[in-house]
This record gives C-alpha cells, sequence and structure tokens, in this order.
C-alpha cells in the first residue's frame, strides 16, 4: 500500500526499492535483525527513531487518528522506512508494525547520517525519499498532529500557521461544520475555553496552547542531552540565518540554530520568490526554507524550534538565555532575526489579528477568503507578491500603497504584473484609518491623503505587509544600535564603537558584518543598512561563516 504521489517517478523516489548493492552498502552500518508479526519497532512521540530496511518480511507505517490509526504505507523487501525526522532528529510521527515476519536491517538515526555523510548515491536516495514522504503527509493530511478548531478563531489559525510553516503533517476538524464536533468535544472534556485543542500522537491534549508549548510537544527543539560549547549559536531561521546554518555544518562547526516561531521569515511567508537565483519558475519561501532546513540538518546542524533568545551574555563564551530559562553556550553568534512588518497605527488592530488581519498570503490564508474583497497594504516586493497570489482566488484585491510610486520600493516585473492585473486595483498614497466588526473584521475605512477623500468598505480581510521593525529590544545595552533599532556593523561602527554598550577589547577593527562584540556577527533584515533581497539574505548568512572561523582562529 502506497499513498498517492503526483507522478509515477516521484512514486518510485519517495519509495525507492535499494539494490543489492545498495543494501550492502548499508548493512556495516546496520543490525540485522529477526522481526516476529505483530511487533511494534516504531511509536509515535518517542525520539530516536530508527530506520529500517526490509530484507524480507512487510513493515506497516500507521498514523494515529481520532478513533483508529490508518496505514499509511506498507514496506516491502528492498525499500526503507522513515522520514525527515531521522534528519532533525524530532519525535516520530507514526507507528511501526511488522506485518509479515522476517529479517530488517535497523539503521540508527547516527548511523543513516553518517551513512548520507559517506555515501553521495545513498545521499541523494533516502533525502530525496524522506522529502517527498513529508509532502505526501501534508497533502493528505495526516501526521500525528490533530486540531480541533474553529476557522473562525484567531488562535486556530496561530496554530495551523504554526504547523504548517514549520512543514509538518496534521489534520485539521472545524468543529463549526463537523456533525460529530459535540461528541468530539465530550469525549475529551473540552469547553469553549479550550479550543482550539491538539492532540498529539494521540495521546497529549493541549487545550489552546502556545506555539512553544506546542513545539515541546513535538519535540521540535529535539533532545537537549548533554550541555556543551558550540562553536556557533544562530539566532533565527530565515534565509540568512539557515545559509549560514548549511555553511557552518558543512565546514564541520558544532552550529545550533535557535528559531522562536517558524523558518523562513518574512520570506517564507511569500507564496512565489521568482528572482532568485537558480529558480526561474520561482519558489514558495516555505519551500526554500525546508529544503535550506535539510541541508543544514544533512550536515550535521541542530534546529531548535519554538525557543526565543531573551539575553545575550558579555564575555566568552558567550552565553544565550532562553525564555524558558535554558541556557546554551556558544563561542560565537550570528544574529539573523530578520525584521517583522510594521503595524498600522489603527485602533482595534490587535482585536482582528488572525480574525481578518493577517501577516503571511499562504494557500492557508487564501482559503479564507475565496472569491471575497481583500486588501492588501504595502509596497514592496512580499506586498506585491501577494496581490498577485491572492488575485488568482479572490474577486478583488485592492493595494493600498502609502507611497507616490511603486517604483521606490517594488521590482520591475511585479509592477508590471500588478498594473496588468485587471483583478488588482492599486490605491496610491493611501492608508487605513479605521477597522470595525463584531468577532471578525467586517468594514475597513481607508484615506486617500492626496485628495483627503475618506471611504468606507466591507471589507473582512486585510493583509499586511508594510515596511519593517527590527525585534532588537532584548539586545539593546548588549551591542551598538541605529536610530531605528538596526544592528550596526563593520565600517558603520567607527563613530560609536568608543561610545558602545560594552567597549570593544580588540586592538584590531570589527570585520564586516560583525557588531560590537567580537566573534558576533548580525546579517540578514536585522543589520542596519541591509538589503532587503532574499539573495542578499543567503549571501550574508554564508560569508558570516567565514567571518566566524577568522574569528575563532584568532581567539
Amino acid at each position: 500500500m502506497l499513498p498517492s504521489i503526483n507522478t509515477p517517478s516521484q512514486q518510485a523516489e519517495a519509495f525507492p526499492v535499494l539494490t543489492p548493492a545498495q543494501i550492502a552498502r548499508i548493512r556495516p552500518h546496520a543490525n540485522a535483525r529477526s522481526v516476529e508479526a505483530g511487533e511494534i519497532l516504531i511509536e509515535p512521540g518517542k525520539f530516536g527513531m530508527a530506520c529500517f530496511v526490509v530484507i524480507s518480511g512487510r513493515l506497516d507505517i500507521a498514523m494515529p487518528g481520532l478513533s483508529d490509526e490508518k496505514v499509511f504505507v506498507t514496506y516491502s523487501p528492498g525499500q526503507f522506512s522513515g522520514d525527515v525526522v531521522l534528519i532533525s532528529g524530532t519525535r516520530s510521527l507514526a507507528r511501526g508494525q511488522v506485518g509479515e515476519s522476517g529479517e530488517f536491517l535497523e539503521v540508527s538515526a547516527d548511523a543513516l547520517r553518517m551513512l548520507i555523510a559517506k555515501d553521495a548515491e545513498l545521499s541523494d536516495i533516502f533525502m530525496r525519499a524522506f522529502l517527498l514522504r513529508r509532502v505526501a503527509l501534508i497533502s493528505e493530511g495526516l501526521g500525528n498532529v490533530i486540531v480541533l478548531g474553529s476557522r473562525h478563531s484567531s488562535n486556530t489559525l496561530r496554530l495551523r500557521e504554526f504547523l504548517t510553516r514549520n512543514s509538518h503533517p496534521h489534520s485539521f476538524v472545524d468543529l463549526d461544520s463537523n456533525e460529530a464536533s459535540q461528541e468530539l468535544l465530550d469525549r475529551f472534556n473540552i469547553e469553549p475555553k479550550d479550543i482550539p485543542v491538539v492532540i498529539c500522537s494521540g495521546k497529549s491534549v493541549l487545550r489552546n496552547p502556545t506555539n512553544q508549548q506546542l513545539a515541546e510537544c513535538l519535540g521540535f527543539a529535539g533532545q537537549t542531552g548533554k550541555s556543551r560549547i558550540q562553536d556557533v549559536a544562530i539566532v533565527g531561521a530565515g534565509p540568512a540565518g539557515l545559509a549560514a546554518a548549511v555553511y557552518a555544518a558543512s565546514e564541520g562547526l558544532d552550529a545550533v540554530v535557535i528559531e522562536s516561531e517558524f523558518p523562513g521569515g518574512q520570506a517564507g511567508a511569500s507564496s512565489k520568490i521568482e528572482n532568485y537565483v537558480g529558480f526561474p519558475m520561482g519558489i514558495s519561501g516555505q519551500e526554500l526554507a525546508g529544503r535550506a532546513i535539510m541541508q543544514a540538518e544533512k550536515f550535521g546542524a541542530r534546529m531548535m524550534v519554538g525557543e526565543k533568545v531573551v539575553k545575550i551574555g558579555w564575555e566568552q563564551p558567550y552565553q544565550l538565555t532562553l525564555e524558558n530559562g535554558g541556557l546554551i553556550d556558544a563561542r560565537s553568534i550570528v544574529i539573523a532575526i530578520g525584521a517583522q512588518y510594521n503595524k498600522p497605527n489603527v485602533e482595534n488592530l490587535e482585536r482582528f489579528e488572525g480574525q481578518g488581519i493577517y501577516y503571511a498570503a499562504t494557500f492557508m490564508e487564501a482559503q479564507l477568503c475565496g472569491g471575497e474583497e481583500i486588501i492588501v497594504v504595502g509596497g514592496g516586493n512580499s506586498a506585491g507578491q501577494a496581490a498577485v497570489f491572492l488575485s488568482e482566488s479572490v474577486r478583488r484585491v485592492h493595494m493600498l500603497v502609502r507611497g507616490k510610486e511603486l517604483s521606490e520600493t517594488m521590482s520591475r516585473y511585479l509592477i508590471q504584473r500588478i498594473v496588468e492585473n485587471p483583478v488588482i486595483e492599486l490605491n496610491l498614497q493611501t492608508e487605513i484609518v479605521a477597522l470595525a466588526g463584531d468577532s471578525h473584521l467586517e468594514r475597513v475605512t481607508w484615506l486617500n491623503r492626496a485628495t483627503g477623500q475618506q471611504t468606507v468598505h466591507d471589507i473582512g480581510h486585510v493583509f499586511v505587509m508594510a515596511g519593517a521593525s527590527p525585534r532588537t529590544d532584548w539586545l539593546r545595552g548588549s551591542l551598538a544600535l541605529d536610530k531605528q533599532g538596526f544592528i550596526l556593523t563593520g565600517r558603520d561602527l567607527d563613530p560609536v564603537l568608543d561610545s558602545a554598550p560594552i567597549r570593544w577589547p580588540l586592538s584590531r577593527p570589527p570585520q564586516m558584518l560583525e557588531t560590537s562584540l567580537p566573534a558576533v556577527f548580525a546579517v540578514g533584515d536585522i543589520r542596519s543598512g541591509n538589503v532587503k533581497r532574499v539573495a542578499s539574505a543567503v549571501g550574508e548568512g554564508s560569508i558570516s561563516i567565514h567571518l566566524v572561523q577568522s574569528a575563532l582562529a584568532a581567539m
């Protein structure tokens, strides 16, 4: 039994049959064992899942559900089990039960990673299979997570966005439309204040959890194990941070990536990035982030998702304090926390966040407003990409831009698409001044500053993608920042280095991308003077590791 995948070639790549020669290369890294029908080899929610190569017999992989389990795939002789959790070190999604007695090769996650690092052919086979299997799980709504909630609930949207942006497969039960919803609520003793509810691995029941609580349940930070000093701690998993992780790990550095929400940053919320080198047909921000994560983890970088850094120590080795009280010691740091969209200064804005106000434009948000009129706020590439993407499924896109010309902030190819799109109505020098509605946004008032005219529109969906604000409050008093709060680096530090929060202790000046603390670097949108393009962020993240190595060598 194999799940549906788009094409026969993808089916063969997702569930390949290894040749005898390939299996022979795996044997030295594996433990051969006899297995009996009914034996449980993999438990959902457990760390340390192994990969099993079927020599003879059969292995059934089942996903937990609300009432029973669903067999996702059956592995026959020559096939192997596992998905990306074997690389990431997170909790197992499924239950693996022997369907027919035989002989299996058991390959531990550590041994598999060593094998992938040494054998290029097997690396391609395993990595491609794991990625396609994860895609299949997501497309079929299978996984070890069930979300019970309302599509009109901001917290339900928050949790589903968290899972989706982390590429974690899950199923969703809409309590507003599910006929058996009351029975579900009664079964788990759920009250209205508890919604949304998340069921992890068929065991843990979380009532309206925070993103961090959900991440902990799913093991997104992996197993902490014994503390050790990292060569480099990378704070933030946007394009810059992920690029730094790939290059650090591939160069043999012990690297940990700490991300408070979901990988990809602002780019991860983009439906399609078309001006990134090497992708002429474009690539979604989420897919780009997912590939980068797999690449970094393949080389040995460790991802910690759902963890937030709140403090940085001043002495070597640097100590990062997490919001949950955890500590991470590192010889160097790359800060890549990116920036967040500016929020319009409008009363009631927070009240409608997740209930009409959105800060991402992915397939999930597009489902909420199909066939309706919407608003996109912003004049940069992210706003342009969102407007074009959403125009495919909505009746009208009202694009509100504070500036006088799009050419000041947006790439020419996007401007042309917007101007020529009959569904998009461009409103320059225009901004939102009022929001209204009961439980959900219902009306929006905007002001055209050129004419002074205010108009009220019955619109219930606004996508905000305007400007960028740094998230550096936790760094004040530790690093030199510019007037807007972005981190100063390299030559930009010259006028303020003597007045930096902590005196520069070295005879050499700061390197390019280096902050006012030695061996602490800032890259991407958080850096003062950054270029707001994905390629630029990736480049800075890559360059920072060369600079990290120079700084570490001089210590």
